[in-house]
């Protein structure tokens, strides 16, 4: 009675005593295994095709001259968005070369490309796959709910062990960071297309293939874009992050003027960071808003 009486009181006064889960011993074992049995797997099979994307879309970023570089930031923005888009666009990136970070921008923009390239590759056909299988978005929910929730900053210590400092683990860590948003909002659009337009496409004979191609992701669109915007900005904030072990760009900038304690680096490196930020935002919502399904082009 005495044992039962002792333990009730322990449930009561310290419940966390009775059970000592070893979950931080538990994740370092399960880390030092993959590590020690795929790290060449992943630098042989991984790393490659990643680095190889950066530094072609690095190499086409630097071959451009600054001013034909303005040139096609303002088109790209006018044809997506507006006129007036374009022009902020434009004057945006001058006002970030005349702070002289433009080769931060360049080193920053290519890594976004490159992680929203993969994070759109992996995670489109995911979208795809789980708007037409609720099992398989039962399965893969809880884990893009882990993907998007976990500080970013423990990305990047398994990211490390597993590729070395650089911008390669950098950039695995940003396309898992990144990559949840197109997956759920792929997911999303294809199940919110209105069965009338499905019907419709069934009634002239037309295949799943067909209706998904022709019907389903054309409507779906505008939240498809969302879904690729929230990439883009998280991929912008995790570049950012990934700087603290080599990733470079305009994050450098910020965590050297850290580091330094220069609040005017620091300052220089995150107005640069707002500014893409922004040109990328109004250039992917003037994309979405282009769609069969957008405000410019509303289906009736």
């Amino acid at each position: 009675m005495t044992e039962l009486l002792d333990v009730l009181r322990t449930l009561f006064t310290d419940p966390f005593g009775l059970i000592d889960l070893p979950i931080r011993q538990w994740i370092t074992d399960a880390i030092g295994w993959i590590v020690s049995n795929f790290r060449g797997f992943f630098r042989t099979y991984v790393s490659p095709p990643v680095r190889g994307v950066m530094e072609l879309s690095q190499w086409a970023l630097r071959t451009l001259p600054p001013g034909v570089m303005l040139i096609a930031v303002f088109v790209i923005a006018w044809r997506a968005a507006s006129w007036k888009v374009g022009l902020f666009s434009a004057v945006a990136f001058a006002f970030i070369g005349f702070m002289g970070v433009w080769d931060a921008l360049i080193v920053t923009l290519s890594l976004v490309i490159t992680a929203v390239l993969f994070s759109v590759v992996i995670g489109l056909p995911l979208g795809i796959i789980s708007s037409r299988s609720d099992l398989f978005y039962t399965i893969i929910r809880p884990i893009l709910d882990i993907m998007q929730t976990t500080p970013p900053f423990v990305y990047l210590v398994p990211a490390v062990m597993l590729f070395s400092i650089g911008n390669v683990p950098g950039l695995i860590a940003t396309i898992i960071f990144a990559m949840p948003p197109i997956i759920r909002l792929t997911n999303l659009g294809i199940r919110q297309v209105q069965t009338q337009y499905i019907e419709a496409a069934l009634a002239f004979g037309s295949s799943p293939r067909e209706i998904l191609w022709k019907v389903q992701l054309p409507l779906a669109m505008p939240t498809v874009m969302a879904g690729l915007n929230q990439t883009i900005m998280l991929s912008l904030s995790m570049v950012v992050i990934a700087a603290i072990i080599g990733a470079g760009g305009l994050g450098l900038e910020v965590y050297a003027g850290l580091e330094r304690l220069n609040i005017g680096q620091a300052f220089v490196g995150g107005i640069g960071i707002v500014l893409l930020a922004m040109v990328l935002d109004r250039i992917t919502q003037g994309l979405g808003e282009r769609g069969p399904g957008g405000r410019n082009g509303k289906a009736d």
